[in-house]
């Protein structure tokens, strides 16, 4: 069962701005990219839904966020049908995440009152997503939309709040331009965690990584 509430997750993700993309098959080492993004001072996490046994990963993960980092919001990302989305959510998703928009993720989450974001490409599959519940929609791919979509969406729907996914990086321009126009939030991935990082245990490097990207959010989002 989720710990934090749809409200609460949608609010640590508007108030942080930043919602950290990350997979890995060894769950020492998923513990310790958790553990450098908590004490960089994110508050939320997507587990990406990939390779074998993913979802066992996931488990462990979320039991140890529970017991060694309590405010850490674990979801799950890349998730494409209700039967998946309920696995996960069996083993303590708080949020779920797709590529795409599928009804029967948003039935399957609706029930239990877990916060689900879609990814969209249209307005009208962000007014569809926000019809079946969604809080927060995922703009995705972001680095085939790009910022503009994201202004042309919240000008006339100003109630829409987006995260754009892929495309997102951590440089100050980048970040500013998906503020400016809109973003309540943003999905990074390898830009966040990089390879480099994982590849040299370099968890101190992340955390500090981690800790000067969410920094610069609130600078810009101070600014606007």
């Amino acid at each position: 069962m989720a710990r934090f509430s749809r409200i609460e997750v949608a609010s640590v993700m508007a108030e942080t701005g930043l919602v950290p993309l990350f997979y890995h098959q060894d769950v020492e080492v998923a513990k310790e990219v958790l553990t450098a993004c908590y004490q960089g001072g994110a508050r939320l996490l997507e587990f990406t839904n990939r390779g074998d046994f993913a979802h066992e990963v996931f488990g462990e993960l979320n039991k140890f966020a529970a017991r060694e980092l309590p405010k850490m919001i674990l979801g799950v990302g890349s998730v494409v049908d209700g039967a998946t989305a309920a696995q996960y959510m069996q083993l303590g998703a708080n949020f779920v995440v797709t590529p795409m928009l599928k009804e029967d993720v948003a039935r399957t989450c609706n029930r239990r009152k877990v916060m689900w974001a879609a990814g969209c490409g249209t307005l009208t599959e962000i007014n569809r997503a926000e019809e079946l519940g969604a809080e927060i929609v995922k703009a995705f791919p972001g680095s085939q939309l790009g910022p503009g979509f994201v202004k042309a969406v919240t000008g006339p729907c100003p109630w829409t709040s987006i995260m754009p996914t892929g495309g997102v990086t951590a440089e100050e321009d980048n970040l500013r331009g998906w503020f400016e126009a809109g973003a309540t939030c943003v999905g990074m991935g390898s830009k966040l965690v990089t390879k480099q990082f994982l590849k040299d245990r370099d968890y101190d490097g992340l955390q500090d990584h981690v800790q000067d990207t969410l920094q610069l959010i609130k600078e810009i989002k101070e600014d606007n």
